[in-house]
């Protein structure tokens, strides 16, 4: 292609189709001009002086007194598709001028302009100013005076500022809306002939040049104005020999032939555009997270802060543990890998023995150092020093396998102790620190929750995803939500989230979850190793309360009656078994038996308060079930919920 392309026949490559209107302007010298789409030369108004160096040959500069007056060419309505647009030499970077118009301004400036807007381009499509018209204008300043550039205009005949286009060289500028106020039957039509250099009268374009001025009646497409953008600058380059050929200018070449000449570009570069507009609207919708990469050349070193200050360094260090513990494994790298080995290496005191003592207290409910959260000279002393070396030696020996650990302390004679104490324990060992008892405390404040939804049924299994809202008072997020903000409002979920495990529940730092704070949940400000464990009233009234509580004990009552048999005994040791896992010993049904008895009595007899416990809760209570019924079998359940063997391990 390069081979065989002329000048001549790079200028076939510009549209011609539906071109109303060409003018080069590039005579030189004289009055009349010539141009395509005219029947008769022009005589401009005035005698015209000439640039020499105009874009392609001389130009002819605009004066008041000195423009060009075209005639009844482009008279569009504001429903046809045109485009237009010419190539300009500013003078100045302030002026408001017509660079080309057929425009009426003494008709309220009926018609259509190209137009310097100070420091951007822009255009006009009006039926009366202001109140019926379009006016867009490019967002940056482009405008470079002393320089040629190629400006030009699309519009769909929409009526809309999208349908607007405005290229500077070649390339579609980001607009700036000053005007939308175009109605669907406004009319541009106007008898005033296309002027260049100015509008019907004013705004000329006073020491300006225009060059090659192009009127389509359609919508040209991006790569047509590039085309027209870049014709004479490419036949400019065209003149050049090959060999003299910048890498730029070639790469210029070889981008116009991509664009106009070959086949498999467009396709390929409209697949391009797609694949980029995809990873734009995934980088859009998706957090920013930094990474960060080890510098391969240069090793971590880090200053002594003399005083913690951190504008006074003092000695360079290397990357190291302290010299009072172990050091590093032999071959290990001063980097994270290294960390990790040494952090696990067999001769560290520390990590073992710690991560043991937070099972132990997890099962056991205190730590063999009851400071977990703390091993050093301010923490207590272990109760039994040689078990927890023991058990740090096991873990580490068996490949730190955590259920092999938990299985081991489960199984243990210590674990499977009765918690029943005497008044020998309690006098020798009143806070259970020699083991002379099982472990007996009352569960966290997630495990509550979890277990009464367990055992009702109503436990979703499903994992992961975003935070869940489940029952909460109203009102308790307005105190402390800022009016813009995003947790202005607590809007309650619905369905499978109300019933998820409590870790997925969304916390509000200012305002956690009343339920499970009220059970000691930390607030997740720090970490904590180690709970506090209080009991208050307030517990109490969650548990008998709350409608997280009130709806499971519903739905476990509406189990049993379903699904636990045909007599009483059957459906209470349903019960029993979920929340106990074991059976009611007589002495315990007799209790049960009597106070459903008086449940039932209450509840057949208030008929609408039956109807409103049972309605507690998203879930629906099954119709089948008389609500007396389930009601009476709804309180006894949550009886039994609150016992201590429930709430406590």
């Amino acid at each position: 292609w390069l081979a065989s392309i002329t000048p001549e026949s790079l200028g076939r490559d510009i549209p011609t189709d539906k071109l109303v209107l060409h003018l080069p302007l590039n005579e030189g010298q004289g009055n009349p001009l010539h141009a395509v789409g005219l029947k008769e030369p022009l005589t401009p108004n005035g005698t015209l002086t000439w640039d020499k160096e105009g874009q392609s040959g001389p130009a002819p500069v605009i004066k008041s007194g000195a423009t060009l007056e075209v005639g009844n060419v482009g008279d569009f309505e504001r429903n046809s598709a045109f485009s237009y647009g010419a190539w300009v030499k500013t003078a100045s970077n302030d002026a408001q001028a017509g660079i080309f118009a057929k425009m009426d301004v003494q008709a309220a400036y009926r018609g259509w302009d190209l137009w310097q807007n100070g420091q951007s381009f822009g255009t006009h499509i009006i039926d009366t100013w202001p109140a019926n018209a379009l006016k867009v204008v490019t967002r940056n300043r482009v405008v470079k005076p002393g320089k040629w550039q190629h400006v030009f205009v699309t519009y769909d005949g929409s009526g809309k500022p999208a349908g607007v286009k405005i290229f500077v060289d070649g390339r579609e500028e980001p607009i700036r809306i000053e005007q939308q106020s175009l109605n669907a039957d406004a009319s541009i039509r106007t008898p005033t002939p296309l002027r260049i250099g100015q509008r019907s009268a004013g705004a000329v374009f006073e020491g300006g040049a225009v060059q090659d001025v192009r009127i389509y009646e359609r919508l040209l497409s991006g790569n047509e104005v590039s085309a027209i953008a870049e014709n004479s600058s490419l036949q400019k380059l065209l003149a050049v020999a090959a060999e003299k050929r910048t890498p730029q200018q070639a790469a210029q070449l070889f981008t116009y032939y991509l664009e106009n000449h070959d086949a498999a570009y467009p396709k390929l570069a409209a697949t391009v555009e797609k694949l980029e507009a995809e990873q734009a609207a995934i980088r859009s919708r998706s957090p920013v997270t930094h990474i960060q990469k080890e510098k391969p050349d240069s090793p971590a070193m880090a200053h002594v802060l003399m005083r913690g200050a951190y504008d006074k360094p003092g000695d360079q260090v290397s990357a190291a543990p302290p010299a009072a513990l172990h050091a590093m494994p032999a071959g290990a790298a001063p980097n994270r890998l290294g960390l990790a080995r040494w952090v696990v290496d067999p001769q560290n005191p520390l990590t073992a023995r710690v991560t043991v003592n937070r099972f132990w207290q997890e099962v056991f409910g205190r730590g063999i150092v009851p400071t977990a959260e703390d091993f050093g000279i301010m923490g207590a002393a272990p109760s039994h020093p040689e078990l927890l070396d023991w058990l740090a030696v096991e873990f580490q020996e068996n490949g730190w396998d955590v259920k092999q650990l938990f299985k081991l302390m489960l199984m243990s004679a210590t674990y499977r102790q009765a918690a029943i104490t005497t008044p020998e324990k309690l006098e020798k060992d009143r806070d259970n620190i020699l083991l002379s008892r099982g472990p007996r405390f009352r569960t966290d404040a997630e495990m509550i929750r979890d277990c009464s939804l367990a055992a009702s049924g109503l436990l979703s299994e499903k994992m992961y995803g975003p935070g869940i809202k489940p029952y909460q008072p109203e009102g308790i997020w307005d105190i402390v939500g800022l009016p813009e903000g995003n947790t202005r409002n607590y809007v309650q979920d619905t369905g499978e989230n109300l019933y998820r495990r409590s870790v997925y529940t969304f916390w509000k730092r200012m305002a956690p979850p009343p339920n499970l704070e009220t059970f000691n949940a930390p607030s997740r400000e720090v970490c904590t190793v180690r709970r506090e464990r209080t009991n208050t009233p307030l517990q109490a009234l969650v548990t008998l309360n709350d409608p997280q509580f009130v709806e499971a004990a519903r739905h476990l009552a509406q189990e049993a009656i379903l699904k636990g048999g045909s007599s009483f005994e059957n459906k209470l040791q349903f019960v029993a078994q979920r929340l106990l896992a074991r059976n009611l010993r007589p002495e315990e049904q007799a209790i049960a038996q009597s106070s459903w008895n008086d449940l039932a009595a209450y509840y057949t007899s208030h008929i609408e308060d039956a109807k409103q416990l049972i309605s507690f809760g998203d879930s629906k209570p099954d119709a089948q079930v008389e609500a007396a019924t389930l009601a009476a079998w709804t309180m006894l359940v949550n009886e039994l919920m609150n016992l201590d063997e429930v709430l406590n391990k």
